[in-house]
């Protein structure tokens, strides 16, 4: 027997065949096809725990999407609620490009009248190429460390 859920979800036949078909192209980042699942799951009465066994989140997992699908506007389409919400923060310093010319910069020859190339050496050099307006060697190094694994 179905207990009532404080965050029901009860889905519109557009907006299921909108999720069954997310699901189904299988080309999107596997966090929002959990949520996707998720939700086609609560409308199906499926419980938490069930859901959370299946998709392997926590349950609370499970309760924050359905409280956001509750909490959602009328006008707001229910695929809007997979994607991830603009996180807080400092933005990153140096994108994919310019870790890979970090990471260039370190294997090339160091400069003249160093035997090898320092992390404040590289950031004077990204710098200087302006591939950022300002880095710090931790940031240079942080930048490595990703670029290396």
């Amino acid at each position: 027997m179905s207990q009532l859920k404080k965050y029901a979800v009860r889905l519109a036949a557009q907006e299921r065949t909108e999720l069954e078909r997310f699901v189904a192209s299988g080309r999107k980042s596997a966090r929002e096809i959990k949520r996707a699942r998720s939700l086609l799951m609560a409308d199906r009465d499926k419980p938490d725990r069930g859901m959370s066994e299946t998709l392997g989140v926590t349950r609370r997992t499970v309760h924050r999407m359905r409280q956001c699908f509750a909490n959602r506007g009328a006008a707001e389409p229910g695929l809007s609620l997979l994607s991830d919400q603009p996180r807080s923060g400092r933005p990153i310093e140096m994108d994919a490009r310019g870790q890979a010319q970090a990471a260039m910069v370190a294997c090339s020859v160091p400069p003249e009248g160093s035997a090898k190339w320092t992390l404040r050496l590289i950031a004077d050099r990204l710098v200087e190429w302006e591939i950022v307006e300002s880095i710090s060697h931790e940031g240079v190094r942080m930048a490595l460390k990703k670029k290396t694994g």
